[in-house]
């Protein structure tokens, strides 16, 4: 058994890690950025090194300065997590060279399926169908755009290296091609260092549907069965569940012995997930599955897949990792119950789901029977520009899809981030649309429906009331008075926006600020300021940095006249792309970014003029 493992990740994913393995009794290290110095992650480890400054590309996607971290502190094993160096198979590579254990598939393994369009000519070697699509090595525009054309619109692009949603582009039209082409591979380049794409038909309703597969060491496979991710936003999963909703017996054994072949055609070890996608324009059917891709790590959704099984992941991979056969065979495994996972993130839904980031004032998540949390954040941190920008996963788990759902509803309605926006709310409304209470969602769901529930909504009046007692002093001769009204109005702050709020009373002890928790979404509750400074901002021209990034494109140069809607610039920040456009027509009066250029929050990027 391994001995000493060193985490090569940080945040949530690096904490559950390191709790199985500390119960395993395996002495656990953490590396860290200068950013994660006090991390919870590195609180939570036997032991804790420092691998470089705050940008992930100066630390964590470091190989070299990972290894030796793993070396200096006496490490044994190197447990990758997700994201990061997890498929990366140079590091896996090095990490065997230096005598080390490496958590997780071969570096052939890793090399075989980490490209989507060698990855899918060998699973249709394999008799793993596949999406019909265009593969080749010719990656000049005007053949990308013929092939497209010949595959039939709308079409996906997708980084033969991506992942993550990132590097992948729906194009509706011909005339949308070239620029989405652009887009897709320059985000591939940004994100992997490659910037190859395969063109693929795009399924008009499709469902995601995932199988975890495991392999040791002695040449067994086997399945832990499926979950559904199909409630996406921008090709990025929001909510998984397992099983998948509407999956038969048949069906599931067909998909499952599919990706079971998968896994064996590059000699697995470890644990992987088989990503299919549905045509979910009907009942589910074996012969409407198509193979997508393979992710060679554990995924981030792992804990719905240990909830209705009953497996520890991490244990089986630290397990298998030192040379132990699987500890279950196929017909030990079964289904028991539904399990739910809702991604909480630092955004703000109303804002185009930016991320929002700063101090956690306060951090509380609901609970419920059967309720799981995985965090790396606690009250008191802070949610950095530098990382992805997810707070917790909260899990819950019950006898059937419905009691699961209602739970991990509850579990969102009941928590609270401040002064950090978070999607908690708009998961609330998710939960509850009526496609994914009668699960029936495609991925599309939320492009379709997606404004809705990101709509900000407003405290009720019972929990603005309340609040507005505990801020205003008791009137000791209100209800003595004649004629006296028995309610008061008064104004006061809420974010910042002035409201006025009648309620009755008031507190022996009034506080100068209240915070407000109702499902999901939080509110600061403050007196009314009547020196004015409330609500100030910048002029409608001033397109100002919705956060700290680098300009990665300037489409636009002073002096030129411009439409609204017009693309200005576009910001890479929190590993995304960000576009900024024209609020009105008029004129570029001021261009104060360059590209590559390093901007802070809400630093001036371009001002337009009216014209006239």
């Amino acid at each position: 058994m391994i001995g000493a493992l060193l985490i090569a990740n940080r945040g949530e994913i690096a904490c559950r890690i390191i709790r199985t393995a500390q119960r395993m009794g395996i002495r656990t290290i953490a590396v860290h950025s200068d950013a994660d110095a006090e991390a919870l992650h590195v609180q939570m480890a036997d032991a804790a090194v420092a691998i470089g400054p705050a940008p992930a590309s100066e630390s964590y996607l470091c190989g070299d300065k990972i290894l030796a971290a793993a070396q200096a502190a006496g490490a044994d094993a190197i447990h990758p997590g997700y994201g990061f160096l997890s498929e990366n198979a140079d590091l896996a590579q090095a990490v065997l060279d230096a005598g080390l254990t490496w958590v997780g598939p071969s570096p052939a393994s890793i090399r075989a399926m980490g490209l989507k369009d060698a990855a899918k000519a060998l699973m249709e070697k394999a008799g793993v169908p596949v999406t019909p699509g265009y593969l080749g090595e010719d990656q000049s525009p005007e053949r990308l755009a013929r092939e497209a054309e010949a595959i039939g619109y709308p079409v996906l692009i997708k980084a033969v290296a991506g992942g993550g949603g990132k590097g992948m582009r729906l194009v509706e039209e011909a005339q949308g091609f070239a620029d989405a082409l652009t887009s897709c591979q320059r985000e591939a380049r940004s994100s992997f260092g490659n910037d190859r794409v395969l063109i693929e038909k795009y399924i008009a309703t499709p469902r995601h549907i995932e199988v975890q597969v495991f392999g040791d060491t002695q040449g067994s496979v086997v399945h832990l069965f499926e979950r559904d991710c199909s409630l996406q936003r921008r090709h990025q999963k929001v909510i998984e569940e397992a099983p998948a909703p509407g999956m038969d017996p048949a069906t599931r054994e067909a998909l499952c012995a599919a990706a079971v072949r998968a896994a064996k055609a590059v000699d697995y070890v470890g644990a992987g997930t088989i990503e299919f996608i549905a045509d979910g324009s009907g009942p589910l059917d074996a012969e409407k599955i198509w193979f997508m891709e393979m992710n060679t790590r554990l995924q981030v959704e792992h804990p719905v897949t240990e909830e209705i099984t009953g497996v520890d992941l991490v244990e089986w991979q630290l397990r298998v990792a030192s040379g132990e056969p699987l500890p279950a065979a196929q017909e030990d495994l079964s289904i028991s119950g539904w399990a739910m996972e809702a991604r909480l993130y630092a955004e703000d839904p109303a804002r185009g789901f930016l991320p929002s980031t700063g101090r956690l004032e306060m951090l509380e998540f609901g609970d419920a029977p059967g309720g799981r949390i995985e965090t790396g954040v606690e009250t008191g941190d802070t949610v950095s520009p530098h990382y992805d920008p997810m707070i917790a996963k909260l899990v819950a788990h019950g006898e059937s899809r419905e009691e699961a759902r209602e739970r991990l509803c509850d579990m969102l309605a009941e928590s609270a981030v401040w002064p950090v926006k978070c999607n908690a709310p708009f998961l609330v409304r998710a939960l509850e649309h009526p496609e994914f209470v009668a699960g029936t969602v495609d991925t599309g769901l939320i492009a379709r429906d997606g404004e809705e529930m990101a709509q900000p909504s407003a405290p009720s009046a019972e929990t603005l009331e309340a609040a507005a007692r505990a801020l205003v002093p008791a009137d000791p001769l209100l209800g003595f008075r004649l004629n006296a009204a028995p309610r008061r109005n008064a104004r006061f702050l809420l974010d910042g926006e002035p409201c006025e709020i009648a309620f009755e009373g008031g507190s022996e002890d009034p506080v100068e600020a209240v915070l407000l928790a109702e499902r999901g979404e939080a509110w600061q509750l403050t007196h009314w300021r009547r020196d004015g400074a409330h609500g100030a901002s910048a002029g409608s021209g001033a397109i100002l940095a919705p956060m700290p990034g680098r300009i990665i494109a300037v489409a636009v140069s002073e002096g030129e006249e411009v439409v609204r809607g017009q693309k200005l610039v576009t910001l890479e920040a929190m590993k995304m792309e960000h576009t900024l456009v024209a609020p009105f027509d008029g004129v570029v009066g001021e261009l104060a970014v360059r590209e590559g250029q390093q901007v802070a929050l809400e630093a001036l990027l371009v001002r337009i003029d009216e014209v006239g």
